[in-house]
C-alpha cells in the first residue's frame, strides 16, 4: 500500500465497482445460487457519490489524474463502455450503475440542441443524460458471474468446507456462533453459512433500529472477520488459474481488452466500467498478487467499493504501466494504490498481460470445460454441436468486450505492437475486437465545449 504518485499521463482506466446498499440477500452456502433482493435509496446515494468521486479523479480539469481529451460534460459514448451484472442480485447491480452515472455525468445545460426553427432545447431535468449500459445476463454471458452453475467451483467449495483448516476454525468459533443464535431470526448459526449470517446482521444493523440497539458491541465485527476468512478461501485459489478464482478468471478478457482499447491511440475508448458483486474482487486481488502484498485486501469489499486498473504513460516515455487503485466503499474518501505482481507500484503493461492472459476463461466452450458442465449456460447446445460435428452453434455470448478472446491461446495473442506507444515490438500479437453500437460525439450537433 502506497501513497498515489502522479507520475506520467493517465491514458484511461478499467474500473470495477461493487453495487450499493441493498435489502437482505441469501446465497446457497455451497453453490452460491442467489435469491432476489432490491437496491435501497442509501445504495443509490452511495453509487451516486462514487460517480462524483470518479468524476473528480478522471474528468476534473484540475485533477492530476485527468484523462486527457475525455468529454467531461456531454457524454460521448465512444469514449467509455459501461457493463453491469444483471444476474444473481437482479436489478441491484444494474441500478447501481445507473446511479453512479448520474454522479459521473451530472445534468448539464450543454446537453442541448437547436432546432430548425431556432429553438434551443435542453435535456429534461436541467440536461439529464441517459447513458447506455450493457446489461450482462448470466445465462447469456459468463463473464461477470463465472461461478454460477460451475460444478468444479462447487466441488472445490465443498472440499474447503470439509478441510482440516475449516474444521479447526469451526471449533475455534463455535462458542461465538452459539451466542449469535438469538439474533439471526432462525437462520443457521454455522461457519458454513457465515456469509449469510454476516450479511443478515449487516443489513439489519443498517436498517433495523431495534436490532442495531440490541446486538452486543463487537458481534458484527467478529462475524465480518469470519465471513471475510470464509469468502477469501472460497473465491480464491493458491494458483492464479485455480478454479476458486473463476470469478476473476472470466473477467480477464474484458479487462485486457479494455486496456488494449485504452492503449491504442486510434481507439477513442478511455474508460471501461464494470458493475459487479463482491466475488470477483476477491479473485482478482489474489490473481494479481495484490492480497499477498497487502493482506487487508482479503475478504468482502464494502458496498460501492471500486478498483481501478489505471493505465499511465511514463513522462520519460516507454512502456505504459498499470496501477491498482482501490477505494473500499464510502468509508474511504480517496483511492489508495496497492502493489501487485511483485511490483510496489505500476506494473509494465506487458507483464500485466503475460501474467493474467493465461489464466482467463474467455469463452463459453472454455467455461464449460473448466466447470465440467454439459447442461447449463449454453453448454448443452455446445455439447450437442460437438456430438453432431457442427462447426458452429448459436451460444450465449461472453460479451462484446471480450468476444475476441476465445481461450487462453488467443488471450496471449494480445498485441503490444498495436498499442503504438510501446518501444518493444513483436512480443505479442493483437486479438481485440471493437465494441458495436457506439455513437458519434454529441458535440457535433450540440452547443458548448466539454473537452477537458
Amino acid at each position: 500500500m502506497t501513497t498515489i504518485s502522479n507520475d506520467g499521463k493517465v491514458l484511461g482506466a478499467v474500473i470495477l465497482a461493487r453495487h450499493g446498499d441493498r435489502e437482505g440477500f441469501y446465497q446457497d452456502a455451497t453453490t452460491y445460487a442467489p435469491a432476489n433482493t432490491a437496491i435501497t435509496p442509501l445504495g443509490s446515494q452511495q453509487e451516486y457519490l462514487l460517480g462524483q468521486f470518479l468524476r473528480s479523479v478522471y474528468l476534473d480539469s484540475s485533477s492530476p489524474s485527468l484523462v486527457s481529451g475525455f468529454h467531461s460534460f456531454v457524454a460521448d459514448d465512444a469514449q467509455f463502455k459501461i457493463r453491469a451484472d444483471a444476474g444473481g442480485e437482479r436489478g441491484v447491480i444494474f441500478n447501481s450503475a445507473v446511479s453512479m452515472l448520474q454522479g459521473l455525468f451530472p445534468p448539464t445545460p450543454q446537453y442541448n440542441i437547436t432546432l430548425a426553427n431556432g429553438t434551443t432545447i435542453v435535456g429534461p431535468l436541467g440536461g439529464y443524460q441517459a447513458i447506455p449500459i450493457e446489461s450482462v445476463e448470466s445465462e447469456q454471458d459468463i463473464s461477470l458471474e463465472g461461478w454460477v452453475s460451475c460444478n468444479t467451483f462447487t466441488a472445490n467449495t465443498q472440499k474447503f468446507l470439509e478441510s482440516s483448516e475449516f474444521s479447526q476454525r469451526k471449533a475455534e468459533s463455535s462458542a461465538f456462533l452459539g451466542q449469535l443464535t438469538p439474533y439471526l431470526g432462525g437462520r443457521p448459526a454455522t461457519l458454513e453459512n457465515m456469509w449469510n449470517v454476516f450479511d443478515y446482521m449487516n443489513v439489519q444493523t443498517i436498517h433495523n433500529k431495534t436490532f442495531a440497539a440490541t446486538l452486543p458491541p463487537g458481534y458484527l465485527a467478529q462475524a465480518h472477520d469470519l465471513a471475510n476468512w470464509q469468502q477469501a478461501n472460497i473465491f480464491s485459489s493458491p494458483t492464479a488459474d485455480g478454479i476458486g478464482n473463476v470469478a476473476g478468471r472470466t473477467m480477464v478478457a474484458s479487462i485486457l481488452s479494455g486496456l488494449a482499447s485504452i492503449s491504442d491511440p486510434k481507439d477513442p475508448m478511455k474508460i471501461l466500467y464494470q458493475a459487479i458483486s463482491y466475488k470477483p474482487f476477491i479473485s482478482l486481488f489474489k490473481m494479481t498478487g495484490a492480497v499477498d502484498l497487502s493482506h487487508q485486501l482479503a475478504g468482502i469489499v464494502n458496498y460501492a467499493s471500486a478498483v481501478s486498473f489505471e493505465l499511465r504513460a511514463p513522462i520519460s516515455g516507454g512502456e505504459p504501466t498499470v496501477r491498482l487503485l482501490f477505494k473500499n466503499g464510502t468509508d474511504e474518501t480517496t483511492f489508495t494504490e496497492y502493489g501487485m505482481m511483485g511490483f510496489p507500484t505500476g506494473v509494465p503493461l506487458s507483464k500485466f498481460v503475460n501474467v493474467l492472459a493465461p489464466t482467463g476463461v474467455n469463452s463459453t466452450d472454455a467455461w464449460c470445460a473448466a466447470c465440467s458442465n454439459t447442461q447449463d449456460r449454453g453448454c448443452a447446445a455446445l455439447a450437442l454441436a460437438k456430438a453432431q460435428g457442427a462447426k458452429s452453434v448459436e451460444l450465449p455470448a461472453i460479451g462484446s468486450v471480450g468476444a475476441g478472446f476465445l481461450g487462453a491461446g488467443l488471450a496471449l495473442a494480445f498485441s503490444l505492437a498495436a498499442f503504438g506507444v510501446l518501444i518493444f515490438l513483436g512480443v505479442l500479437t493483437l486479438g481485440k475486437t471493437r465494441s458495436v453500437g457506439r455513437t458519434k460525439p454529441l458535440e457535433h450537433s450540440l452547443h458548448g465545449s466539454d473537452v477537458s
